[in-house]
């Protein structure tokens, strides 16, 4: 099983966080954030990651230490999982419709850190959540997972429909970049040799 653990012990937030990247999805998420609990919540179900999450953040300033941190430890999470990425497919992509929205996400498991982030929020916030937080949030997983991400807004309006379908996608590209390739579980893809 490829599954990782991860601690962070901050002034600004104590997290603890847990994946299976070879789960069915299960979930428990406690962020402090609503919002964010039901994003990632989102996430690990379309990612069939089983995912558990506690932070205890300075929410009484803002939502962005724990955002960016939580990214921080997912991306972590899933640099552990992968190890020398042996066996895995590298790259995934998805196309995903959210009602009127529809958003393109692609990620390369490269080694190198990239974050094209191409979505506009016509809304700051969803409820207490602000909405700029999404792309900090993905820039912290960038950082840590040491992967290229694309997050491209091919339609749609509606901020929260955007952003379930910007967590929904990304969830089903980086579930299909994390599977074994059968043909060649001892492969690691790159001609390099290494990643």
């Amino acid at each position: 099983m490829r599954n990782s653990k991860i601690e962070r012990n901050t002034k600004e937030t104590q997290i603890l966080l847990t994946l299976n990247i070879d789960g069915t999805g299960k979930s428990e998420i406690d962020t402090g954030s609503g919002f964010l609990d039901h994003m990632l919540t989102l996430f690990s179900a379309h990612g069939n990651f089983d995912l558990n999450i506690k932070c205890i953040g300075d929410k009484n300033v803002d939502y962005h230490h724990s955002v960016e941190d939580i990214g921080i430890c997912l991306g972590q999470a899933f640099k552990e999982c992968l190890g020398d990425k042996k066996g895995v497919k590298r790259y995934g992509d998805k196309i995903l419709p959210m009602d009127e929205s529809l958003i393109l996400t692609a990620v390369d498991f490269s080694g190198r850190s990239y974050l094209n982030f191409n979505a506009h929020f016509e809304s700051g916030k969803v409820g207490e959540f602000d909405t700029e937080l999404v792309e900090e949030f993905f820039l912290g997983f960038i950082r840590k997972a040491e992967a290229t991400l694309h997050i491209v807004q091919l339609a749609g309006s509606n901020t929260h429909h955007i952003i379930e379908g910007i967590f929904k996608s990304a969830a089903r590209s980086i579930s299909e970049a994390c599977e074994y390739d059968s043909k060649n579980p001892d492969k690691i893809p790159s001609t390099k040799g290494s990643l």
